[in-house]
């Protein structure tokens, strides 16, 4: 069985190209999971131990939620509450979009090299007397390998995706729940 080194090695510029943005993308992926999951979590611990304090009957001087810190000293009020909330869900959700993009374009980035790929292996089928299907076979899922890899990596940025917009959606809860009861104590 061959090895990805070797589809690179006998792909050519744009294969190793294609191959090169699409290990920077799956690398950037990992990235962005691995600090969005650490930071997040964080957030959603505070978050609900935050609103556990008020659901208890505590008053929100001695809460430590980074909707407290949005609000201030200010008079608690509807709008000030629910504008917290938005600024505070798209101040934690910057870097997401970038998941999204990736998910997106991964796929066609591979396509983009499997068809460069084949296009190449069929001008040097061109120039050969005979071929047959021992020949064109290797080519051709050599070409493949770079669409393989832009489904690979395209299918753990949608997952991480995915994880991280349910994690947003809690941590909106907990605030959307923390200021109702807000609202309440008024």
């Amino acid at each position: 069985m061959d090895t990805i080194l070797d589809y690179v090695l006998h792909g050519g510029t744009i294969s190793a190209i294609v191959l090169l943005v699409l290990s920077f993308y799956l690398i950037l992926v990992f990235y962005i999971f691995i600090y969005k999951l650490i930071t997040l979590g964080a957030v959603l611990r505070v978050e609900k131990r935050s609103l556990a304090y008020l659901a208890s009957g505590g008053d929100m001087s001695m809460v430590i939620s980074k909707l407290k810190r949005c609000i201030g000293n200010s008079t608690i009020s509807k709008e000030l509450l629910k504008a917290c909330e938005t600024s505070l869900i798209r101040e934690l959700s910057s870097g997401t979009t970038w998941l999204s993009i990736i998910s997106s374009t991964a796929p066609f980035i591979g396509l983009f090299g499997t068809v460069v790929g084949i296009l190449d292996s069929f001008a040097k089928f061109a120039t050969q007397t005979k071929v047959g299907f021992s020949v064109i076979a290797p080519a051709i899922s050599e070409a493949l390998v770079a669409t393989a890899a832009g489904i690979f990596v395209a299918i753990f940025a949608y997952t991480f995706h995915q994880l991280i917009v349910r994690k947003l959606y809690i941590i909106s809860t907990y605030l959307k729940s923390q200021s109702e009861i807000l609202m309440l104590k008024g």
